[in-house]
C-alpha cells in the first residue's frame, strides 16, 4: 500500500472506531469518510462494505481476545478461565453500539466480512469450553456457538438498558448457572 493510501486507511479506521463508539455501528459511512478527510469512494476502495469496515475496526480487539484465550488456555481452573473469557467477550461486544447485533448476524452469514472475526473467536472459545467440559464443570450439550450467541444477546440487551451497569454481569451469571454440569 502506498504511503498516502496507508494514511487514508488508518484515518478511516480511527474515525470509524470513534464514530462507532459514539454513535453506533450504523453511523452513515459518508460521515466517517468526511471525518477522515476523504471521499466516499476512497472509503469504499479500502472497505467495500460496512462489514469490511467493522471487521477492520475490530481486528485490534479481536487480537486482544485471542491473546486472552491463549493466556487462559492452561489455567488451573478451566471453568473459571472460560467464564473470564466470556466476560471479556461480552465487554468487547458492548464497546460499540450495534456491534453485538452485527456479530450475531455474521454468525449466520458465512459470507459476511465479520465472519473473519467470528471464526477465530469461535475456535478460541471452543478450546476453553472443551477444557471446562473435560473438567466436568460444563454440560456436554453446551456449544461454543450457543455461548457466543448468548454473550452477544447479553451485550445487546445491556446496550438497550445503559442505566443498569450491572445488567450484563447478572445475565452472564444466570447463563453460566445454566451451563454447569
Amino acid at each position: 500500500m502506498r504511503a498516502d493510501a496507508r494514511r487514508n486507511h488508518e484515518r478511516l479506521l480511527a474515525e470509524a472506531r470513534s464514530a462507532f463508539a459514539g454513535r453506533g455501528a450504523d453511523v452513515p459511512l459518508e460521515e466517517i469518510a468526511r471525518r477522515a478527510g476523504v471521499g466516499i469512494g476512497t472509503l469504499y476502495r479500502h472497505f467495500p462494505t460496512r462489514a469490511d469496515l467493522l471487521n477492520g475496526v475490530f481486528q485490534e480487539a479481536l487480537a486482544e481476545l485471542l491473546d486472552r484465550s491463549c493466556a487462559l488456555a492452561d489455567a488451573d481452573e478451566p471453568c473459571r478461565a472460560l467464564v473470564e473469557w466470556l466476560r471479556a467477550l461480552v465487554a468487547h461486544a458492548g464497546e460499540y453500539r450495534g456491534l453485538a447485533h452485527a456479530l450475531m448476524s455474521a454468525s449466520y452469514n458465512r459470507s459476511s466480512a465479520l465472519s473473519g472475526c467470528s471464526d477465530p473467536l469461535r475456535a478460541a472459545g471452543e478450546r476453553l469450553l472443551v477444557r471446562a467440559r473435560e473438567a466436568g464443570r460444563v454440560r456436554a450439550d453446551v456449544s461454543i456457538g450457543d455461548l457466543m450467541q448468548l454473550t452477544n444477546a447479553i451485550a445487546l440487551t445491556a446496550e438497550q438498558c445503559p442505566e443498569d451497569g450491572e445488567l450484563a454481569d447478572r445475565l452472564l451469571e444466570l447463563t453460566l448457572r445454566g451451563i454447569e454440569a
